[in-house]
């Protein structure tokens, strides 16, 4: 072989590989961004029951084609304290069953017509003004890509059966004894893990079969190896997690490993069972025609078994996961690592996750009002209570900049209309509670200041600032329990109680003005109240941003 024809072979297998990879990235992108309310109530509707879980986990993976993209978000829910492990495990099960819809995407007889349908939907996608209609060509414009890409690989691969060298060298991987289909499935896992893509060497396996150069059974064998291969991407995800989340990750490792095993034991018998489903037999092999069926039905009922076998095991995976990676005697915070550019490929299940954790910092600040009051009416201070409030307030410094820097990156690419007022909101938000834990903190620190300098507030001024923060609070309380229901705000209501904030605390201030000008209070103790009272203006400022920033605002 001459060097400009194997030249010209990687050019077109490469080719088609990277336009069957994009592909499956646009199908994706475009599908997400039609069902992208859908997408957010699913994960919402994630319960304890297994069967739902594994229910939710494969609708979720038809939508985003992808089950290594969906266990990647589990193992960030995981992360951040928003999914219990049995959850998480349920949802992967019902991943891996989702995952096998791109085989039968592949079956559809549409072959030559891909490179057509690709540039018809990409003139809709590009010179269409709706949303819906844009991204719904693009979904379809990403399947035309899938069958052109095929395509390409597939006549990439077709002079290669026709040298005797690649001849000799792939008929070493046949899956005719148990040594045999052990070494095709160590093969197509090897190979997932090096691409972190099980739809790419699915594409592979198809092209290679459909050139003539693998064997059906072999073909098979790739694919069950590609279920294998494909947990390394979960794993590397969890890195630096939480336990939780490296136990769900692991999880999908055990779970696919131990299905690879039993079925590789059952292997004879289960291509059988594929011929028979085919209508053919072993002597007669599978028709050009039906390569594609016949290695969507090896992922499918592979798939649909395993989650069968092992779901009712769920309870013992999970212990035996827990097991594996045991607890510590320190408690384990949940926390954002989570927010990373994994999730970037799923907009509207990262805008789904950093709400969660939008409504944690509303939550934290609710909890620092607490901590706040109780300083303020002790007599002597609770060091450790004033050092988890201090504490909580950096944390939410680092959740504002994480979720910043996570959305900034998300909007930066192409994201339906919807999601990118919803990212905004959140950026607001972000912003608007990380101000109001740094007037929290402002408050206490002006405490703090009075009792070093030995001053006390008096009885009916503390009296005051008592009832300022509960009205404050309570407001907040209210502002936070819409952020979690996301309903829409009652604007005029809203805008009077703030109103009425207001003007309690100019009445306090007029109270204490008159106290200074009766020479009741001294003047460092006259400062650090004015402080407080405009601290206290500050927050309910920003509670009231956050009510304008809900939808329907």
């Amino acid at each position: 072989m001459n060097i400009e024809t194997l030249l010209t072979i990687v050019f077109q297998v490469v080719g088609g590989l990277g336009i069957f990879l994009l592909g499956i990235k646009n199908m994706s992108e475009g599908m997400q961004a039609v069902a992208g309310e859908g997408l957010r109530k699913l994960i919402s509707a994630v319960t304890s029951n297994r069967f739902m879980a594994c229910g939710m986990g494969t609708l979720i993976t038809c939508v985003v084609q992808s089950s290594s993209v969906t266990t990647v978000m589990v193992v960030g829910l995981v992360n951040s304290g928003f999914m219990t492990l049995t959850q998480a495990i349920g949802v992967i099960m019902g991943a891996n069953i989702g995952t096998t819809i791109t085989g039968w995407i592949l079956v559809l007889k549409i072959g030559k017509y891909g490179l057509p349908l690709l540039g018809v939907m990409a003139l809709v996608y590009l010179f269409s003004r709706r949303d819906k209609l844009r991204f719904t060509a693009m979904s379809i414009m990403g399947v035309g890509m899938i069958f052109f890409g095929l395509e390409l690989m597939a006549d990439g691969f077709k002079p290669l059966a026709g040298m005797p060298t690649f001849v000799d060298w792939f008929a070493r991987f046949q899956a005719n004894s148990y040594p045999g289909i052990l070494m095709c499935v160590a093969v197509g896992c090897a190979l997932t893990m090096i691409v972190q893509s099980s739809s790419a060497t699915l594409g592979i396996t198809i092209g290679l079969a459909e050139a003539g150069m693998i064997p059906f059974p072999t073909a098979a064998a790739l694919v069950l190896g590609e279920n294998v291969g494909t947990t390394i991407t979960a794993m590397l995800a969890s890195l630096g997690a939480t336990r939780n989340a490296r136990r769900a990750a692991l999880s999908h490792t055990i779970f696919n490993l131990l299905g690879s095993l039993w079925i590789t034991a059952l292997f004879p018998v289960y291509i059988l069972f594929i011929y028979r489903l085919l209508g053919t037999g072993p002597e007669a092999g599978v028709a050009q025609d039906d390569l594609r069926q016949g290695i969507a039905m090896v992922h499918s009922f592979f798939n649909i078994a395993n989650t069968a076998l092992f779901l009712p095991l769920l309870p013992l995976l999970a212990k035996t996961v827990k097991w594996m990676v045991p607890d510590r005697k320190v408690k384990e915070v949940p926390h954002l690592s989570s927010l990373n550019v994994r999730m970037l490929d799923m907009p509207a299940m990262a805008v789904q996750q950093s709400k969660e954790e939008i409504m944690r910092m509303a939550d934290s600040v609710e909890k620092m009002l607490v901590w706040l009051k109780a300083a303020f009416a002790e007599q002597d201070p609770d060091r450790e209570r004033n050092a988890r409030l201090f504490r909580r307030e950096e944390i939410l410094d680092v959740m504002q900049k994480e979720i910043v820097e996570f959305l900034s990156q998300m909007v930066s690419g192409t994201v339906p209309r919807e999601i990118t007022r919803e990212a905004r909101r959140q950026l607001r938000m972000a912003d608007e509670y990380e101000s109001i834990s740094d007037y929290i903190e402002s408050l206490l620190k002006l405490n703090l200041k009075l009792r070093d300098t030995g001053l006390t507030i008096s009885e009916e001024g503390l009296k005051q600032i008592l009832d300022l923060h509960d009205h404050v609070a309570a407001f907040m309380r209210d502002v936070n329990l819409i952020v979690h229901e996301g309903a829409p705000v009652d604007q005029a209501e809203y805008h009077s109680r703030a109103e009425a904030v207001t003007r309690l605390m100019k009445t306090y201030r007029e109270r204490h003005l008159e106290r200074v000008q009766r020479q009741e209070v001294p003047a460092m103790k006259s400062l650090i109240y004015m402080d407080m009272l405009n601290a206290y203006r500050k927050i309910r400022d920003h509670a009231i941003n956050i009510a304008e920033t809900l939808p329907g605002q």
